[in-house]
């Protein structure tokens, strides 16, 4: 990807995540001059350290500085008897699967609860068939019903563009019409996010002239690179309180290099990786126990040869 991140166009925010190639500097931190003033931002300072532990976030941690730091102003603002402006927050994210689009509408849905933005900042995770009836009226009956759910904390509407598939004719049309509305309507009592593969939700937007203007922020997330698939892999083994050999780790490398060119447009990442992981932990028990080695330093050991790729049974997609 080639993208500048935080370039606008057209009015809208776009944030390039996974990103190797910067063209931009790194925000600056901001400056406390004082215990209080630490005190004063410690909201800030929680969610910059949760968002640490995450690979390939800190686009996200930048989109999240400039809505604190506009929200902060905005009160300083009325302290001062000056003109304040709400925004609509509603997002669109693009990418692949496992690429962190729900984790990263889950802090934005928080951290939104946390600055007074939201109510309830809770997330209410939705699809097609979630929103879409069997009979004219049904669709908007059963949207209005989640947005109900929704109200105070993020919609996220997964793979948005299937609304779109069946034609005019379809009932997912009247899903959208109604969606609309609502963000008119209901603007500021609820965040609503479209996601979906970075095509198909391109085509979907370019069949619905209108829409992309009401998603003021747009958020892109590439394939992860190979090292930070490696990180991630490492990562996860960690939590579950396994090694991996520097003969696996290459193992592994060698693989994904492969993996991430063949399936670059469909490619699950983060999500295939923890798969893999999990698959490789059963192929190490059949192992062990064949060999009958049950001591602790084989016990917490990921060889190369747990990680068959020819015999896989894990999906990249």
């Amino acid at each position: 990807m080639s993208n500048p991140i935080n370039t606008r166009k057209n009015g809208r925010i776009n944030v390039v995540l996974n990103q190797t190639r910067y063209e931009l500097k790194e925000p600056q931190s901001l400056v406390y001059y004082s215990e209080e003033d630490k005190e004063k931002h410690e909201i800030l300072k929680r969610f910059e350290k949760r968002m640490e532990d995450f690979i390939g976030l800190k686009d996200v941690k930048k989109l999240i500085n400039e809505i604190y730091a506009w929200l902060y102003v905005n009160r300083c603002r009325e302290q001062n008897g000056l003109k304040v402006s709400k925004q609509v927050l509603h997002m669109i994210f693009k990418g692949n699967p496992g690429t962190g689009k729900t984790t990263v509408a889950r802090i934005i849905a928080e951290f939104f609860h946390e600055m007074n933005v939201l109510e309830k900042g809770h997330l209410l995770e939705v699809e097609r068939a979630d929103l879409v009836g069997e009979y004219i009226g049904h669709t908007a009956q059963k949207t209005r019903e989640v947005i109900k759910k929704a109200h105070g904390g993020v919609l996220f509407v997964d793979e948005a563009y299937s609304l779109a598939r069946g034609g005019e004719k379809d009932f997912g049309k009247e899903a959208i019409d109604t969606l609309v509305k609502a963000m008119e309507d209901q603007q500021h009592s609820f965040v609503l996010i479209l996601a979906g593969y970075s095509r198909e939700m391109d085509y979907f937007l370019s069949l619905n002239p209108g829409l992309p203007s009401r998603f003021p922020i747009a958020m892109d997330f590439p394939n992860y690179t190979l090292e930070e698939l490696i990180e991630i892999l490492i990562g996860m083994a960690h939590e579950r309180e396994y090694k991996l050999t520097t003969e696996a780790i290459r193992h592994i490398r060698e693989h994904l290099k492969q993996i991430r060119i063949e399936q670059e447009r469909a490619f699950s990442n983060g999500r295939y990786i923890r798969n893999l992981i999990e698959e490789a932990i059963r192929l190490q028990a059949v192992r062990l126990l064949r060999l009958g080695n049950f001591e602790r330093k084989h016990l917490e050991t990921l060889e190369a040869e747990d990680f068959n790729f020819h015999s896989s049974r894990v999906n990249t997609r």
